[in-house]
């Protein structure tokens, strides 16, 4: 019989690489924090998908504080195409909706509609969510969008965005 450790010692090292990463991050070291993450995305993307989900969102947030608004959005949409539930998978929506509100508030919703091809490429095989990233970019672009998503949380993101 053969005992494998390799997976817990693969959780210690995540979590210990978290903590590493929100320590660059409070010192302001962006692209070290950004560099962490992305281990922790390399080392959970197979077998780790709450952590890959959390990686996700936590490489937005720090994405956002370098104004790299196209890279939160993206990584966003990483996170919610493979979220590890249907809870998640709507939490994610929901932090993209924080995402874009932000966009929105700082005038820059229109960096989403550049370079979004290998995204979209990315996330076409969940057909709702290609929808609603097609209809967020177009809403970007000025176009008037009157989708409506099976998922009530995309159809709150779109609505929040059309207000104001």
């Amino acid at each position: 019989m053969v005992i494998k450790y390799e997976p817990l010692n693969r959780r210690e090292r995540i979590v210990r690489l978290f903590r590493e990463a929100i320590e660059a991050e409070n010192a302001r070291d962006l692209k070290k924090a950004l560099k962490i993450l992305d281990e922790i995305l390399e080392l959970s993307k197979e077998d780790e998908p709450e952590f890959y989900f959390e990686a996700c969102f936590r490489m937005a947030d720090v994405h956002i504080q370098m104004d790299n608004y196209r890279g939160a959005v993206k990584c966003a949409l990483r996170g919610i195409l493979r979220a590890p539930s249907n809870d998640h998978y709507r939490l994610g929506v929901k932090r993209l909706g924080d995402i874009l509100f932000i966009l929105k508030e700082e005038g820059r919703l229109e960096d989403i509609t550049e370079n979004m091809e290998p995204t979209l490429s990315l996330i076409k095989d969940d057909e709702e969510l290609h929808r609603f990233t097609l209809a967020l970019i177009r809403l970007a672009q000025g176009e008037k969008v009157e989708e409506n998503f099976l998922l009530r949380e995309f159809n709150e993101v779109i609505e929040s965005l059309r207000d104001g």
